[in-house]
Formats: C-alpha cells, sequence, structure tokens
C-alpha cells in the first residue's frame, strides 16, 4: 500500500474533494483520481461516492481512513520523535486566527513556543472567526484562534482570553464626554455606523445583544462594512463614523487621543475568544504539540484575566 496513495485518500476524504486535495497536495487532479483508483483497485473494493460534485466516503472508505490517519501518523511520529532524539524538532505549523488574538493573544504564545522549539517554523493567517472554524470542519487547518463559538460537535473550544467591545467615536466636541464613561443606545441612533463584515465575533455579538434588547441592525445607519480594523480606526478618526472594536485593540491608540472609546449603557458587549480544534481528528504529531502547549500555556499562565 502506498503511503503517497493513502495521504490523497486523507485528504480526499477531509477536504470533500478532488481538487482541493490537489491543491493542498501540489499535485495534478487526475494524479489525485489515479492514487484513489489504484487503491481502490489494490483493496478490491469502493472507497468513495462519487455523485456529481458530492463526495463521501462508503463503509469500507470510512473503514480504511481509520486505519489510514493512522499509519500516516505513525510514522509522522517516527519521524518525530527521532527527530527529537537527535534534539531537532522541524517542522511548518498552520494558524488561523481571527483579527484580535492574533495581534494580542498569538504573539506571546508563539514567542515562547518557538523558545522551545527553534527550529519550527509557521504561518499566520486572518480569517474571521466563522471562516476559522469552517476551515477546521473542512480540513484546511486542525486548529485556530476566534472570538465566537459555532457549534459543532467535531469541534472543541477552550476560552483563552476576556474582552469586551467598545463603541468609538471621533474625538471632537459632539463626543466630548471621557473615555470609558457611558452613551445611551440612543446616542448612537442617526449616526453613521462603519461595522465589520459578516462571519466577524465582533458582529456576531453586536447583533446578538442588539437583538436580546429587539433592536434589529438593519434599523441603524450603516454606511460602511469592513474587514480590517485599523481601517475602521482611521474612518472614525477622519469624523466619518462610529464604530465597535475590541477594548484591546484600541489601548494604545487612546493614549494619542486619535478617537473617544465609550461603555454602552445597559448592554453587555464583553465576550470571551477560544482555542479552537478538531475533537475527532487524529493531528500530526508536529500539531499535537502545539495544541498541547496552548492547552498547558492557557493553564500556566492565566492569561484569561491578562489585560
Amino acid at each position: 500500500m502506498d503511503f503517497r496513495q493513502l495521504e490523497t485518500f486523507i485528504e480526499v476524504a477531509n477536504l470533500k474533494s478532488f481538487s482541493r486535495a490537489a491543491e493542498k497536495l501540489y499535485i495534478t487532479q487526475p494524479t489525485v483520481t489515479n492514487h484513489i483508483q489504484n487503491l481502490e483497485k489494490e483493496l478490491g473494493t469502493l472507497l468513495i461516492n462519487r455523485s456529481g460534485k458530492n463526495i463521501s466516503l462508503t463503509e469500507a472508505g470510512s473503514l480504511l481512513y481509520k486505519y489510514a490517519i493512522n499509519i500516516i501518523n505513525s510514522c509522522e511520529m517516527a519521524k518525530f520523535d527521532l527527530a527529537a532524539y537527535k534534539g531537532r524538532i522541524q517542522g511548518h505549523i498552520n494558524i488561523y486566527s481571527s483579527s484580535v488574538p492574533r495581534k494580542h493573544i498569538l504573539p506571546q504564545i508563539m514567542e515562547r513556543f518557538l523558545h522551545e522549539y527553534p527550529d519550527v517554523t509557521f504561518t499566520l493567517s486572518d480569517e474571521d472567526s466563522k471562516r476559522v472554524v469552517h476551515s477546521i470542519i473542512d480540513g484546511d487547518t486542525d486548529f485556530g484562534i476566534v472570538g465566537a463559538k459555532y457549534p459543532y460537535n467535531s469541534l472543541d473550544y477552550i476560552e483563552l482570553i476576556e474582552d469586551k467591545l467598545l463603541v468609538i467615536t471621533p474625538n471632537n466636541s459632539q463626543y466630548n464626554a471621557p473615555n470609558y464613561s457611558y452613551l445611551n443606545i440612543n446616542q448612537i441612533y442617526g449616526e453613521k455606523i462603519l461595522l465589520r463584515e459578516e462571519g466577524s465575533g465582533t458582529r456576531s455579538l453586536l447583533e446578538n445583544e442588539l437583538g436580546s434588547m429587539n433592536i434589529d441592525i438593519g434599523d441603524l445607519d450603516i454606511v460602511a462594512y469592513i474587514e480590517d480594523s485599523e481601517t475602521i480606526k482611521e474612518l472614525v478618526h477622519l469624523g466619518v463614523g462610529i464604530s465597535f472594536l475590541s477594548e484591546k485593540s484600541v489601548v494604545d491608540d487612546i493614549k494619542l487621543d486619535k478617537y473617544k472609546v465609550y461603555y454602552l449603557d445597559g448592554i453587555d458587549l464583553s465576550r470571551r475568544f477560544y482555542f479552537v480544534y478538531h475533537n475527532k481528528r487524529q493531528l500530526s504529531p508536529l500539531n499535537e504539540t502545539f495544541k498541547n502547549f496552548v492547552l498547558d500555556y492557557i493553564k500556566n499562565f492565566n492569561i484569561k484575566s491578562s489585560k
């Protein structure tokens, strides 16, 4: 049984796509098809149901998948343990994260991890919370950091840190109350509002909390949907409108008086960030090491209460 065929089979099963498996493995789609067909021929059974664009594992495919994961990861574990024995653990980690934890949580985690494993490299991708979760479900990555929970039985969420959303406003005579005082909800009606894109944890929290007060976010005067919080800050600074951003992301700007920040009276805009991972997928040795490192980091360094 060829290792490359097993790797291809695993990626097709995870991604439910021959073309996406080809992209991830840097091989052609006909090569993927050939690997699967040869594996099915060798085993004498159909492994994958192909019905139009829908791909699923047969019962035989589901059985093989469990063994294939163990075979590939046993090989990876052997390489990993031998590298550790020689005093050099190498590899590459892909981490998906929403914007606030990417800037304010992950740097300290990665600094400590790389101090312990200096030969590891990593890619850090900026995605909103919904896309991070979908990337894990679709098999593009094994874990990520998000600012909102999306319910899937196959995912575990571990709390990392607490945060709050603040209203940020231009620093002008209209908003002359001290920073971190309270605005009434009525004061944001009629104001032009800059909102994060759909799928962001920030927007999801805001919509849910306003909805609990029977306030439809569509009733607000929303003039823009923006993915980048730094762009939102600059637009608020220029007086284009007001917005809602993480308390952690505005600390340095407040010292420069770029804009004003307020809590919204009567609405709880507190939230949590989570390390999320797939609980039914066998991780590679390096990814398992990183996952365990993060879980130990959360436990030992108590970053939930950090500011």
